[in-house]
């Protein structure tokens, strides 16, 4: 039986709060992304195609692009080649995009291919919601990920079935416009809500417009959204340009992540622990069967037979009890780092410290 290696992370956010441009935390209200969505062949695979037989639909769309190019193939139906996959094609559409400009498209696997590698996906539609074609995408697949295979073994990095094509759909319709005027009212959305955070870009806003328009044109709303007033004969573009690199400072909540399938801690930053005595042991139970073979004596009619040896081994950790207090990251990490916890052991002293009351912040498990 192999060791199975597990590798984690625990990651602490530290750092003072710094300045950030209002443009790098806030996005206007409107504007916005579309979503596009296609269906295509990729050709020019080595082998790593789909099964026809395992995939139907990879055979019909074989056989009517084919049919498309004069090439009747429907009668003989013999067609047993795995240098063909069938793909979802997906690319975002971003807002003010004009006719002609170029994309990403994300090219995904939809049958049973072992690798994109080396593919080049045919020409395909890229539809909305709405239905309407927005963009044609077409090109060679650039794959991260790949897969090797042998009779005995097979060893896989990242995913192979799935990649990108850089500026590999071409716009051939201009997304709708936002309905309101552009020159109307604007309302700026935090990426992060924050209470504080939205009275800060009000604040240096309006300090900018004050020294510009000669009035304060900014106003927060909630903890979302900073209600924007256009000045006189001022573009949206172009006010949005001004006041988009002021700086302001972000407050960030008091939060843990943990990420139990990888075993990823992050703290942030605010994260504050009441005092708190912990202790930290794991009993380990080991059980090894150990195949023996058995031999009969000589001349006698026995039969040589195969019996298990078992053998049961218990192990318990030594437990230290420490008084932990967080009134600031840094010590509630000394903390956690003298008990001599692996990430593991982390994620469960925090669940557990979160449910006695003491840990003053959000816990988030993912």
């Amino acid at each position: 039986m192999r060791p199975t290696l597990v590798v984690a992370f625990v990651l602490f956010a530290v750092g003072a709060r710094a300045d950030v441009r209002i443009k790098d935390i806030t996005t206007p209200i409107g504007p916005r992304d579309y979503q596009l969505i296609g269906y295509g062949l990729v050709i020019g695979l080595q082998g790593t195609g789909d099964t026809l037989r395992n995939a139907p639909f990879t055979e019909q769309s074989a056989s009517a692009l084919l049919d498309r190019m004069g090439v009747n193939v429907r009668p003989n139906n013999t067609m047993r080649t795995r240098n063909v996959a069938a793909v979802m094609v997906t690319a975002s559409l971003p807002p003010f995009v004009s006719w002609g400009s170029t994309i990403d498209v994300t090219v995904s696997s939809l049958g049973d291919a072992t690798s994109l590698m080396g593919g080049t996906l045919v020409l395909t539609s890229l539809t909305g919601i709405d239905g309407a074609v927005y963009a044609i995408a077409q090109g060679p697949i650039a794959v991260s990920g790949f897969a090797a295979q042998g009779q005995n073994e097979t060893l896989t990095h990242g995913v192979a079935t799935v990649g990108r094509i850089p500026n590999g759909a071409t716009i051939e319709r201009e997304p709708p416009r936002p309905s309101s005027s552009p020159d109307g009212p604007l309302v700026l959305q935090l990426r992060n809500p924050d209470y504080t955070t939205s009275v800060h870009i009000a604040d240096a806003v309006n300090g900018f417009t004050r020294a510009r328009y000669k009035s304060e044109l900014a106003q927060e709303r909630d903890d979302r959204s900073v209600l924007l007033r256009l000045p006189k004969g001022a573009h949206a573009t172009r006010f949005l340009a001004e006041i988009g690199d002021l700086r302001v400072a972000v407050e960030t909540p008091a939060r843990v992540v943990i990420d139990e399938r990888t075993g990823t801690v992050v703290i942030g930053a605010d994260v504050q622990i009441s005092p708190v005595a912990v202790t930290h042991g794991g009993l380990t139970v080991r059980i090894t069967e150990t195949p023996e073979v058995s031999q009969p004596a000589p001349m006698s009619n026995g039969r040589t037979a195969v019996t298990n040896q078992t053998t049961i081994s218990a192990a318990e950790q030594s437990g230290q009890v420490a008084i932990m207090a967080g009134p600031t990251l840094k010590q509630l990490v000394r903390g956690l780092n003298e008990i001599g916890l692996k990430p593991t052991g982390i994620i469960s002293i925090l669940q557990a410290i979160k449910s006695a009351g003491a840990l003053q912040a959000d816990l988030v498990i993912q």
